[in-house]
């Protein structure tokens, strides 16, 4: 029984070392945490239970039947954050550069399905050199093997990526169909061609940085939610975004304790709009007056700067915040907003996570980069994810709600469930000024009938009573009291109950 003991022992430690210490301190070098550091850092001290870390690769080709390393590269298991179950696998470039095998990737899926089964999110840790080329199309199989288990489980369980290494070929898709990216600043990347081919291919002399570094991800293309200065504080940020979601699609998200009063009125939030209808403001100055103790959780903070999402509390309760931001192009609705914003109200939408809304819109942006690449069918996903969403829905306009962007950023013709307006807000087809040069094109050259006509249109629309005389808003409130009046709303809405007409599944304009 001592030998089988000991025996034991040694196989642990020598899966433990990995790749051995030379090579983990190679890591260390380059800034990076082991993978098995990482897992300390993201679970809870202790809760970590390791699946399958005796696995070998059975591959005989190239002399890898010399090479066996326990745990072919990936740790995988489930463990606690916060006390909430989660499972995890964290691929280990010190074995064979992270590379994904056959058994490498059963491991992966076997920890995708369990967490599936027991409805408990699944995190993957990425930092994997691609599929390992001596197993040929085997490693490719295991890849797609995983895609798959990533389209089941999306919808079903929260999926999350952080990209702490490299990430290319076929290895970025698994992440791109998980719910959120994260990625570490100079020490990660992710691109479908390397820099090499793509000199080959186009003549572009590129860097990895600059092709598909973190801020390049996080901030040109979208891809990435969120970039971080290193390991550690990207798998703290991890944790406290795990904190804001339920644990799958049948659960409600967690409830915390909370000090902040639901009916704190805040003054000066009635002096935040300027009196200058062509001034900006900071529209994150109301959300973090607004919402629980001032905390919000950012997603996508560096790209489509036009559009605010995220995650915040109201009474404790998890909600999801999308607003349109006044200080970037004046808060237009473009292609990329409307892309970020509509992906983020599905995934509440999937979660059941209730959705604030403010709206702060002049239109959709004009010109023909715009036009040519799509942006109809691209404002249109944003229309559709409202639409379709079932999730308590409520919506606060501040000040401009014009033309078609009114209509997107969840009204009331869209099923928004409680429509609140401020005093400032200015809900009309258009502005004054192009509205007159339109109705009244006879008179523009008429300086003085052209005011008088712009200041009727103004008495008219530019207010929120027009829409209040419809019906299309419920109230018009005192900016102070918006925390207030949103706090009752979503405490109303707790038990809201509507189902879509039964389909296999939408047709969204992908």
């Amino acid at each position: 029984m001592h030998e089988i003991i000991q025996k034991l022992d040694n196989k642990r430690a020598a899966a433990r070392l990995g790749g051995g210490q030379k090579r983990i301190d190679t890591q260390h070098s380059k800034g990076k945490l082991s993978a098995r550091e990482r897992i300390e850092i993201l679970f809870d001290e202790g809760s970590f239970e390791e699946w399958d870390m005796f696995v070998e690769h059975r591959c005989e080709d190239f002399g890898m039947g010399e090479q066996r390393i326990p745990g072919d590269g990936v740790i995988t298991g489930y463990g606690t954050i916060n006390g909430r179950p989660m499972f995890v696998f964290s691929q280990d470039f010190t074995v064979f550069g992270g590379s994904l095998s056959e058994s490498h990737a059963k491991k992966i899926l076997k920890v995708m399905e369990k967490a599936v089964q027991v409805g408990a999110p699944v995190i993957g840790l990425n930092d994997s050199g691609g599929a390992r080329i001596q197993e040929g199309v085997a490693s490719l199989a295991g890849y797609a093997d995983v895609f798959l288990q990533n389209v089941l489980a999306s919808g079903v369980i929260p999926q999350s990526s952080l990209v702490m290494g490299p990430c290319a070929g076929g290895a970025v898709y698994s992440p791109a169909m998980t719910d959120f990216i994260f990625m570490v600043k100079d020490s990660s990347y992710m691109f479908v061609t390397g820099p090499d081919v793509v000199k080959t291919v186009t003549h572009e002399n590129v860097t990895q940085e600059q092709l598909g570094g973190a801020m390049t991800h996080a901030a040109k293309s979208g891809v990435a939610d969120g970039a971080f200065e290193n390991d550690v504080d990207a798998l703290l940020q991890l944790r406290r975004l795990m904190d804001f979601l339920p644990l799958n699609n049948k659960e409600k998200s967690p409830v915390v304790p909370h000090i902040d009063p639901p009916d704190r009125d805040d003054s000066s939030l009635d002096t935040l709009i300027p009196d200058n209808p062509n001034k900006p403001y900071d529209m994150k100055e109301l959300i973090l007056k607004v919402v629980d103790e001032g905390d919000f959780f950012e997603i996508g903070e560096h790209f489509a700067k036009n559009m605010i999402i995220g995650f915040a509390r109201m009474e404790g309760a998890t909600v999801g915040i999308v607003a349109n931001q006044p200080m970037v192009l004046a808060g237009c609705l473009d292609i990329d907003s409307s892309r970020k914003a509509a992906r983020f109200v599905r995934f509440c939408d999937c979660f059941n996570i209730p959705i604030v809304t403010f709206v702060d819109v002049p239109g959709f942006l004009p010109g023909t980069n715009q036009e040519f690449n799509g942006i109809i069918k691209h404002g249109a996903k944003l229309l559709f994810a409202y639409a379709e969403a079932t999730v308590p829905k409520v919506t606060v306009i501040t000040r401009k709600a014009y033309g078609g962007a009114y209509d997107v950023m969840s009204s009331k013709h869209i099923r928004g469930d409680v429509n609140f307006a401020w005093p400032t807000a200015e809900i009309a087809v258009m502005g004054a000024k192009g509205a007159v040069e339109i109705i009244f094109r006879q008179d523009i050259g008429d300086a003085t009938k052209i005011a008088e006509r712009t200041k009727e249109y103004e008495s008219r629309f530019a207010n929120p009573f027009r829409a209040a005389n419809l019906g299309f808003i419920d109230d018009v409130i005192m900016p102070h009291g918006t925390r207030r009046r949103i706090c009752k709303s979503l405490a109303m809405l707790r038990t809201k109950d509507i189902k879509n007409p039964w389909k296999k599944h939408d047709n969204i304009p992908l």
